[in-house]
């Protein structure tokens, strides 16, 4: 067999365009030494990466880094989806940190490079055909994030979220590095496809001890980066002591790239029969306790952070289904990978609507404050208040926010189509729990704030109006996503 790998530069633009960013930005620092400039050369960048991400992706898988038939890069539909909701996230952080740049103490060069290197390691998560691109891309995802987390100066709370935040991931990243490497022990595999093949084609393999460990710690390591209970305790303390739209990148972009990267291993690598029943497990321990103690929140990142927690759950429900016995045919199969995706692809823009409106609402440069900070936000701003609360009825799963319940449909569907009807109770009930506090917050936006004049008639039209036309534009979206997410 030749060892000489092929290379397929359009495959790699969304790469080249994102890794370009990263040395813009730096250049138009050092030469120009505006903050203005450096904004839009990333803001350009991210958004010509989107672009290309997108019109690379429709025309059709492309492979690139072969050798025979194995890929250590595959660009097809989900990975173009990927990349573009990477981008268009880096490029939605960015206008949410415009105040934040513009209070002076953060430096603009250094936080729009680490959001550049943030989003190149986005790009490539999604097209990685084996291990090591997979685990090294999470990880050029997540190290920037680190130094965003804490960069805010004279700030002791960003210190101490970034430290929080170092020590979780680097042993996450340990321990899936650790799984990884005892999966090539034992199967001399890497790629992707490759090594589950080795894995279903080999029973002696599958039942050793060894294998099972492997297995457990590659899935550890990668439900750190999402969140996952009991590996979530970082995620509240982390989302509350970072800038807002770190918070909201951490929320949102980095909880995608766990993900992209968890459903990789599980659909191309790792057996359905090992995995499902501990990441049934995950799902149903993360969407409960998340819910639970997201009762009890009174500041509003917190709830926000212990919200993803739960969301989390939902988008591993699907993956738990695969286990049984009516998630073993290609359908089934087919339809749980699709409806992780599109969950996990609309939770995220919605999460990032909900971070915006909390950076509308509060002081440039602050924290996310207490939830009784924002009584009576929608009356003094209707427009963001009324943003937020269909952002917030989205999570919840409610109408008008029509891709929150299609995704949570998408979700349900899935699992009864695998024959996990308790997991899709399950589901459901955590639903119901969710919705106390998603109301409660949206109830506090339009609560009266004391002696300002009260008009909830016109503000509740206003925002009900705005709710449902676009709620009709998004309507039409999430099929779409879920083609692609097939794909």
């Amino acid at each position: 067999m030749s060892l000489v790998q092929s290379v397929d530069h359009v495959a790699l633009l969304p790469a080249y365009l994102a890794g370009g960013t990263a040395v813009l930005v730096l250049l138009a620092d050092l030469l120009v030494a505006r903050a203005a400039a450096t904004v839009a050369v990333a803001a350009a960048g991210a958004a010509a990466t989107a672009l290309g991400a997108a019109l690379v992706g429709t025309g059709g898988e492309r492979r690139t880094f072969c050798v025979g038939a194995d890929c250590s890069y595959v660009y097809g539909g989900r990975a173009a989806l990927v990349a573009t909701v990477f981008a268009l996230l880096t490029l939605g952080v960015l206008a949410l940190s415009v105040p934040l740049l513009r209070a002076g103490r953060t430096p603009v060069g250094e936080y729009c490079f680490l959001l550049a290197c943030a989003m190149a390691g986005g790009v490539v998560l999604g097209a990685a055909g084996d291990l090591i691109t997979l685990i090294v891309a999470l990880e050029t995802l997540t190290l920037p994030l680190y130094v965003l987390v804490g960069l805010r100066r004279g700030s002791l709370a960003g210190a101490e979220a970034a430290v929080t935040f170092f020590v979780v991931s680097v042993v996450a990243a340990t321990v899936a590095l650790l799984g990884a490497a005892l999966l090539y022990a034992l199967t001399g595999a890497l790629h992707l496809d490759r090594l589950g093949a080795i894995l279903a084609g080999r029973e002696d393999l599958r039942d050793l001890p060894l294998t099972a460990v492997a297995v457990a710690l590659l899935v550890a390591g990668l439900a750190f980066k999402i969140a996952a209970v009991p590996f979530h305790a970082w995620a509240p303390a982390t989302y509350d002591g970072a800038p807002l739209p770190v918070a909201a990148y951490l929320s949102t972009a980095s909880k995608l790239g766990g993900v992209v990267a968890l459903l990789a291993v599980v659909q191309r690598a790792l057996p359905a029969t090992v995995t499902g029943p501990v990441l049934a497990a995950l799902a149903v321990l993360t969407m409960t306790v998340g819910n639970l103690v997201a009762l009890r929140q009174r500041r509003t990142v917190r709830l926000l952070a212990w919200s993803s927690v739960a969301q989390a759950g939902y988008i591993l429900a699907p993956l738990g289904a695969l286990a049984l016995a009516g998630g073993r045919t290609a359908d089934a199969r087919a339809e749980a990978y699709a409806a992780a995706v599109a969950y996990a692809v609309f939770f995220v823009l919605l999460e990032l609507a909900a971070f915006a409106a909390v950076v509308a609402l509060r002081p440039a440069d602050g924290d996310g404050g207490a939830l009784a900070d924002l009584r009576g936000a929608a009356r003094r701003h209707p427009w963001v208040g009324g943003a937020f609360a269909l952002a917030l009825i989205g999570l919840a799963g409610l109408p008008p926010g029509l891709a929150g319940l299609f995704a949570k449909v998408t979700v349900v569907r899935a699992l009864l189509a695998g024959h996990a009807g308790w997991l899709a109770l399950v589901v459901a009930l955590n639903a119901v729990i969710g919705l106390a506090y998603y109301l409660r917050l949206a109830a506090t936006l339009y609560a009266a704030p004391g002696p300002v004049p009260a008009r909830p008639a016109r503000v509740v039209v206003v925002a009900l109006g705005v709710a449902t036309a676009l709620a009709v534009v998004v309507g039409f979206a999430p099929q779409l996503v879920l083609d692609a997410a097939v794909r």
